[in-house]
């Protein structure tokens, strides 16, 4: 087995300067660094992770824990977490939710098994990430927000985006209304749908509760509502889904029922996956920048990694309601509704 020692000989140098080029340690000439590298080459030699960590006390790796790959935002969100941490020399462990991986993910930050944790699929009711936050462990929420939680956390404007469907609903005639959302302890379901059904009420237009629904963020139970809805006598004008993977199983609903969007009910989304701006979907929806936020997380955590003592810091990245033909024949020439200009970063209290 080749050993960073056989790297030095080769190299003319001493072990520590191979160790340091390893570390990326800016004290090197580039010439040193060049001369290590191209001897570690020749040699074939692969740095020991569990040498490495032993000296570093770090990993080099870093956990992703997300609700359901089959919903494409999380597919979309954790493709450029991986692109982010792989610029930045970490690796990527996934825990999907569901099989009590959010457990395992702390317990791993416990072991000191991973360097930090990037969690999407953050709720209020878990005491054991609140336990991580109270012993500094190295966590970023993204997408899903906890109130309270003393922790780097990314969201985007959720409240107003929800308002910004009511306000594009009721200026087109649209005033009888339903909306399916998902589960109500998740801040992005219940943020998005306190912005909505607030904006109807306080519009006159309230919507009632028989056409309010939380769930799970389901395509195949919001398909179930949407066919419950469209047999009704006075059914709905418009949808309003929690997000585009529920708003896909409204349109698959009106498609079995022999209806479509707009003609017969009006569907709109949140996220703006690339599959809701496919043909088949043509999806009027709200946009939030899942890219630009999951690079943002990974910022927020490489930070906290080797700077612990820093203050927690939210950052909310805009909205913009992104109008195409499940709402509107003529969408794909209307221009886009946009709010609020830039991102901003806030420390938390």
């Amino acid at each position: 087995m080749v050993t960073s020692r056989d790297v030095a000989q080769l190299a003319g140098v001493s072990q520590a300067t191979v160790s340091r080029v390893m570390s990326s340690s800016a004290k090197l000439s580039p010439a040193t660094k060049a001369k290590v590298q191209a001897a570690m080459v020749t040699l074939g030699y692969v740095p020991h992770a569990g040498a490495q960590a032993m000296k570093t006390r770090r990993t080099n790796t870093v956990g992703v824990v997300v609700a359901d790959l089959i919903n494409p935002f999380y597919a979309e969100v954790l493709d450029e977490l991986s692109r982010a941490l792989d610029t930045a020399r970490f690796r990527v462990v996934i825990w999907n939710t569901g099989g009590g991986s959010r457990h395992d993910a702390l317990r791993a930050i416990r072991e000191r098994a991973v360097d930090g944790v990037i969690f999407t699929t953050a709720t209020e009711d878990s005491v054991e990430l609140q336990a991580a936050v109270e012993r500094n462990s190295p966590i970023v929420l993204i997408n899903r927000v906890v109130k309270g939680l003393d922790c780097d956390q990314v969201t985007s404007s959720n409240v107003s985006g929800g308002a910004a469907v009511a306000d594009y609903l009721l200026s087109h005639g649209k005033s009888r209304v339903a909306f399916i959302g998902g589960p109500q302890k998740a801040s992005t379901s219940r943020d998005r749908g306190i912005g909505f059904l607030g904006r109807m009420a306080d519009s006159g237009h309230a919507v009632p509760s028989t056409l309010q629904f939380h769930g799970e963020f389901s395509h195949d139970l919001t398909a179930e509502i949407m066919t419950r809805l469209l047999v009704m006598a006075d059914r709905p004008q418009a949808v309003f889904c929690g997000n585009d993977y529920m708003a896909f199983g409204a349109i698959d609903a009106l498609r079995a029922s022999r209806l479509n969007a707009p003609q017969d009910c009006w569907v709109i989304g949140y996220d703006d996956v690339e599959m809701a701006a496919w043909e088949s979907f043509n999806l009027t929806t709200v946009r939030q920048p899942s890219r630009e936020m999951a690079r943002a997380g990974v910022r927020l955590l490489l930070d906290r990694i080797h700077s612990p003592g820093l203050p927690s810091r939210r950052v909310d990245f805009p909205y913009e309601l992104v109008v195409r033909g499940s709402t509107n024949q003529s969408a794909a020439s209307s221009p886009n509704v946009a709010a609020e200009a830039a991102a901003e970063t806030t420390l938390l209290d």
